[in-house]
């Protein structure tokens, strides 16, 4: 089978931001991954198999000059050493991965070594299973380009009508690279037509998270961290800790720039009582990728203005799963509150008549600060119960704790 994966860029933003984040503050640190199928697939015979041929080729793909002056001209905040140097240098490992298949075609898929290298299989593993599943289905035999083009089109008209900041978060669970690709162009066409129409007046398109889509078509780069920072930071100063010292050491690492930090990686009440006023000022805003989305806004609007901080002066980023109609509610809801934005990602790029998506995701699930150190594990918890992973012994002491 042809590679899925062609380009070294073809991977969200966060992943080299946090890899940057890695080398400063932990180079030594060695992790392990778990995949997590939600749905507990039963994937076809032979699957691991093709996965492996995939992986296999991931070691021949390089960054390219074009890619390099694209990261160096757009990303002012990463060092020049960093893309023109280390990253011109990095290889993907597979033999950081393994993959193993049982009888009833359930995947166990881990990745394990230095983290600052082990950080880039998340979004090559996961659209590379999406895109083979979808093949194998016999999804991509009954795909009508154009019709799934018209739909991406009413998406975006539906969109910036609506008054809606959104960009693309769907790379890891796309139906397909080529699909994605024409999501992108009926987006950016989409938003053309309605700003014309509209004199301007209406909602903002603010790119995508995957950076080869944005070198490719001229349109900003989304995304700041992950979730594995904080949960990898648990195991080193503690959970009632770990948020604010991810918050200072990014902030030390980027001097205010990808300033959207993801808080809810152990819930919201930890999160909110360690706030400090430095710290909610040094960041643009707030994730929110779990809970109740009108509840989460109530609990940052109150605090920002415990802290003596008007909240329009704020972002809220959505994330958790959204369709348009959800977004649009959402939208109504912050009037008056707080600034807005979103991202939606599996609605976008997997949408496809007929087609189901997959539900999956790489997570970390063990960490150490050295490879002299001992491993520990490490777990996310979420506002959403459904999103709670790790180790189960550490998720229900960490939940005690927290009085969760």
């Amino acid at each position: 089978m042809k590679p899925i994966i062609n380009h070294f860029t073809d991977n969200d933003l966060y992943s080299f931001t946090c890899m940057y984040y890695i080398l400063q503050k932990y180079p030594r640190a060695e992790t392990e991954y778990q995949f997590f199928d939600r749905n507990h697939t039963c994937y076809p015979a032979g699957f691991d198999q093709l996965l492996r041929e995939q992986l296999n080729h991931l070691s021949q793909v390089a960054i390219t000059d074009e890619e390099c002056a694209f990261m160096t001209r757009t990303f002012p905040f990463l060092p020049y050493w960093f893309i023109n140097v280390f990253l011109r240098g990095y290889r993907f490992h597979p033999n950081e991965v393994t993959i193993t298949q049982d009888e009833e075609g359930h995947l166990d898929i881990r990745i394990k070594g230095k983290w600052w290298s082990t950080i880039m299989w998340e979004m090559p593993i996961l659209s590379i299973i999406s895109e083979l599943m979808h093949t194998l289905n016999g999804d991509t035999d009954k795909y009508d380009d154009q019709a799934e083009y018209e739909k991406s089109l009413q998406k975006g008209r539906r969109m910036w009508q609506g008054g809606l900041t959104l960009g693309d978060m769907g790379t890891r669970r796309r139906f397909s690279f080529a699909h994605q690709e024409r999501v992108l162009d009926a987006l950016i066409q989409s938003y053309a037509e309605v700003k014309e129409q509209t004199g301007g007046k209406c909602g903002r398109f603010t790119g995508t998270s995957n950076v080869y889509f944005a070198m490719k078509k001229g349109i900003p780069c989304l995304g700041t961290m992950s979730h594995q920072c904080i949960s990898f930071e648990e195991i080193v100063s503690g959970v009632f800790e770990c948020n604010y010292n991810v918050m200072n050491k990014w902030s030390e690492v980027y001097d205010g720039n990808v300033g959207i930090f993801l808080y809810d990686c152990f819930g919201d009440h930890v999160f909110f009582s360690n706030l400090s006023k430095r710290m909610a000022m040094t960041f643009s805003g707030l994730r929110i990728d779990s809970g109740v989305e009108e509840e989460q806004v109530d609990l940052i609007v109150e605090k920002y203005k415990q802290l003596g901080i008007d909240p329009m002066t704020k972002q809220a980023v959505f994330s958790n799963g959204l369709n348009i109609d959800r977004a649009l509610e959402i939208h109504r809801y912050c009037q008056g509150k707080i600034t807005d934005s979103f991202g939606i990602g599996t609605h976008l790029t997997c949408d496809i008549t007929g087609c189901k998506p997959m539900n999956i995701v790489v997570k970390l699930i063990r960490g150490r600060i050295t490879e002299s150190r001992e491993w520990h594990h490490c777990v996310k918890l979420s506002c959403d119960k459904g999103k709670t992973l790790g180790d189960p012994q550490k998720c229900n002491y960490l939940l005690s704790v927290l009085n969760q």
